[in-house]
């Protein structure tokens, strides 16, 4: 049998894969890959056969028993096969239901990890999704149908929060977190197209976004996140909030009787 590698290709842009996943693709037999990918992506495997497994929200997909059944009969096959999933593997890419096929099979496997879209989104907008005094956590989640669920509490409770997936579920997201107690002025981004050059971004508010005002500008043929937090807000305030708290910080100093050196 051969061996089946899951790798990352990143959130879009063919060279934000890791430079062993470009590898593998390069020696790859058969590439199983997800729909998003950009077809400048599978310009690292000359010589393999490809084969779209993706799913598309709201299109006909192919089901994902479907596709761990494709990736064994791939691997018994051929030496070198490949899973190509977008951003990370195992991040909301259910490669824990392929490998538990592989291992059901008797395949060897490897997964390489790649950039999520997180990660590339928080470049995207030149905002760190962590900032000090302001932002110590962060959550990746997708969108739960169910009210007032623990899971919306502990996201919450998290000072960013990026939704994948979120796009069509965007102004029920907001009202979800504001109903939960999130303030209605939390600054909002949404990126979309992360990477490629059709990336976009717009900034709102949560009261915006629970309004629908983001709607009409998303593209439903576009992957977009949705980045929530005081960390997303303009440069401007996020700086001011960032003093805000050392001022804070050096008052409770000079309280202890802390002295400070000129």
């Amino acid at each position: 049998m051969g061996k089946v590698y899951l790798i990352g290709a990143g959130p879009g842009a063919a060279d934000l894969i890791t430079v062993r996943g470009a590898r593998l693709l390069g020696i790859a037999d058969v590439v199983l890959h997800d729909a998003l990918i950009e077809p400048e992506m599978l310009e690292h495997a000359p010589r393999a056969r490809k084969i779209a497994v993706g799913k598309r929200c709201g299109q006909r997909s192919t089901a994902q028993h479907f596709i761990n059944k494709q990736i064994v009969d791939a691997a018994r096959e051929h030496d070198v096969v490949v899973r190509l999933k977008g951003g990370d593997p195992m991040l909301f890419g259910r490669a824990d239901e392929e490998m538990r096929a592989l291992e059901a099979a008797g395949i060897e496997y490897e997964v390489v990890p790649g950039i999520t879209a997180a990660l590339a989104g928080a470049s995207a907008l030149q905002r760190s999704l962590t900032l000090r005094g302001v932002a110590r956590s962060v959550a990746l989640a997708t969108h739960s149908r169910a009210a007032d669920t623990e899971a919306i509490r502990e996201q919450v409770n998290a000072d960013s929060l990026v939704f994948y997936m979120g796009r069509d579920s965007a102004p029920e997201i907001a009202q979800q977190l504001i109903d939960a107690g999130r303030a209605s002025s939390t600054p909002v981004a949404i990126v979309e197209a992360c990477s490629t050059p059709r990336e976009r971004t717009l900034t709102l508010t949560l009261e915006e976004l629970a309004a629908g005002d983001a709607q009409p500008w998303l593209d439903p043929a576009q992957p977009s996140l949705l980045m929530i937090g005081d960390a997303f807000a303009e440069r401007q305030r996020a700086e001011q909030v960032v003093d805000e708290v050392d001022a804070t910080a050096e008052v409770a100093r000079d309280e202890k009787g802390i002295r400070r050196v000129a």
